[in-house]
C-alpha cells in the first residue's frame, strides 16, 4: 500500500507541475481519492510491479525527453524553411557502393553499375532482394545493424541480402546529414531503377533505421519517377523523428513511397517519429519513449530493428503478433475488436492498414511468442562459422 500511494502520489505531483493553480491539499487528496478507488477495485485495477516500474521509467526519463525532441524539431523545422544552414558534406555518387553479403564474403559492387550484381555467382536473381540503409553515426563495416540483419537473412537462405554505404554522407552533424537523405535517396533509386533491368522489381524490399527509413522513402519516389512504378516494399525501423516533418522541407519516408510500407515506433517521440506513416505502423509496447527493458532513447530506438532481426530467423515468423487496435491499453482489455492478429516484422503482409499494437519481452527473445530454444539454434546459423565445411 505504502508503494501505491508513494506512486500515485508522484503522478499527481508531475501532473500538478502543468497546473501550478494545484494546493498542497488539493494534492493529497487527489492521491487519496486514487488510493481509495484502487483498493474498492483492488481485482481490476492493481498495477503489477513492473507497470508501476514502467510508468514511473517513463514519466522520468523518457517523456521529459520527447518535450526536448519536440522543441529540437521545431527550431530544425526552422532552420530547414529559412535555408539557414547547408549540408557540410555533399554526397558524391561516385563513392555509394552496394555491398553484397554472403555468409562469409562482401562483394563490392557501384550503386550505378548495380547490373554487375548479376554476374556474381552467389547472386540468385530469382530470389528476393533485401537492401538496407542504416542510420546516422554508423559505417558499414562497424554496424551492429547490418552484421545482424545479414546473419539473420542469411541464416533463411531465400534472399539475397545487401547493405548500402552511406555513411560518410550521414556521420557528420545531424541536422547536416537529414539534408542529404533527399540526395542520398535520389542515388539509391537511380541504382534500383538500373538494378530493375535484371530482376524484378517485386522482389526489391528496402529496410531502413533511422535517417536510413528517410533515405529509403526518397529513393522509392526517386524509382518511381524513373520508372512509373513502385518498388514493393519499404519498411521503416523507427524512423527518424527530429527535422522530418509531412509537408515541410523534409518529409522523410511516408506511405505511398512503396506498394507497401509498414513502420516499427520503439522510441516514438524523441528519436523517432510518434505519428503513423505507413500503411502500417507497428506500437511494440504502445506509445510510449522507453519500451520494456529499456532505460535510454538509444536503447529504444535500437529496438527496432532487433525486434525486426529476431523476427527474421526460421521459425520466428510470427514471435510478434499485433492486433488493431486504439491503445496497448484497450489491447490488454481485449477490447480491439475481432480483426484477427498479424505478425510485426519479416511476415508482414500487404494487406495489413492502420496502427497495431502488441505487448514485448524486455530481453532476448523480445517476441511474446519466441522461444529460447530456437534462439539458441540460430546461434551459428548464417554464419561464416556455420558454412566453413559446405
Amino acid at each position: 500500500m505504502k508503494l501505491i500511494t508513494l506512486t500515485l502520489l508522484s503522478v499527481v505531483l508531475f501532473q500538478s507541475s502543468v497546473n501550478s493553480s494545484m494546493t498542497l491539499k488539493d494534492i493529497v487528496t487527489g492521491a487519496k481519492d486514487n488510493v481509495i478507488g484502487m483498493v474498492t477495485n483492488v481485482g481490476s485495477y492493481l498495477p503489477t510491479p513492473s507497470q508501476l516500474f514502467g510508468a514511473a521509467k517513463n514519466n522520468l526519463a523518457g517523456y521529459p525527453l520527447e518535450y526536448l525532441a519536440d522543441t529540437m524539431n521545431s527550431v530544425c523545422s526552422t532552420l530547414m524553411h529559412s535555408k539557414s544552414i547547408q549540408t557540410r558534406v555533399m554526397p558524391d555518387l561516385a563513392t555509394m557502393n552496394f555491398q553484397f553479403i554472403t555468409p562469409c564474403e562482401k562483394h563490392i559492387i557501384p550503386i550505378l553499375s548495380s547490373k554487375d550484381l548479376y554476374k556474381i555467382k552467389a547472386f540468385d536473381p530469382t530470389k528476393k532482394t533485401v537492401i538496407l540503409v542504416t542510420g546516422w553515426r554508423t559505417t558499414i563495416d562497424s554496424s551492429d545493424t547490418i552484421d545482424e540483419l545479414s546473419k539473420a537473412y542469411n541464416c533463411r537462405g531465400d534472399v539475397n541480402f545487401i547493405a548500402i554505404d552511406v555513411a560518410s554522407c550521414v556521420n557528420t552533424l545531424f541536422t547536416w546529414s537529414a539534408l542529404n537523405t533527399e540526395k542520398l535517396g535520389e542515388y539509391l533509386g537511380q541504382g534500383l531503377a538500373d538494378l530493375a533491368q535484371v530482376i524484378p522489381r517485386e522482389n526489391i524490399h528496402l529496410i531502413g533505421h533511422s535517417l536510413g527509413a528517410h533515405i529509403c522513402g526518397s529513393a522509392g519516389r526517386s524509382f518511381t519517377a524513373l520508372t512509373d512504378e513502385k518498388i514493393a516494399r519499404i519498411t521503416g525501423l523507427d524512423p527518424a523523428k527530429p527535422c522530418f516533418n509531412e509537408g515541410e522541407d523534409l518529409s522523410g519516408l511516408m506511405r505511398g513511397d512503396a506498394e507497401f510500407v509498414d513502420i516499427i515506433h520503439t522510441n516514438p517521440g524523441v528519436l523517432g517519429k510518434r505519428d503513423p506513416i505507413g500503411d502500417v505502423d507497428f506500437y511494440p509496447d504502445g506509445v510510449v519513449p522507453l519500451p520494456t527493458g529499456c532505460m535510454s532513447i538509444t536503447c529504444a530506438h535500437s529496438r527496432s530493428w532487433e525486434y525486426y532481426v529476431e523476427s527474421v530467423y526460421p521459425g520466428n515468423e510470427n514471435n510478434f503478433m499485433a492486433k488493431r487496435c486504439n491503445s496497448l491499453a484497450k489491447l490488454k482489455q481485449n477490447r480491439c475488436g475481432k480483426t484477427p492478429a498479424a505478425p510485426m516484422g519479416y511476415a508482414a503482409t500487404s494487406n495489413l492498414k492502420g496502427n497495431y499494437f502488441l505487448e514485448v519481452r524486455g530481453s532476448s527473445p523480445f517476441g511474446m511468442d519466441g522461444s529460447k530454444q530456437r534462439e539458441n539454434a540460430n546461434v551459428y546459423c548464417g554464419s561464416c562459422v556455420q558454412n566453413a565445411g559446405k
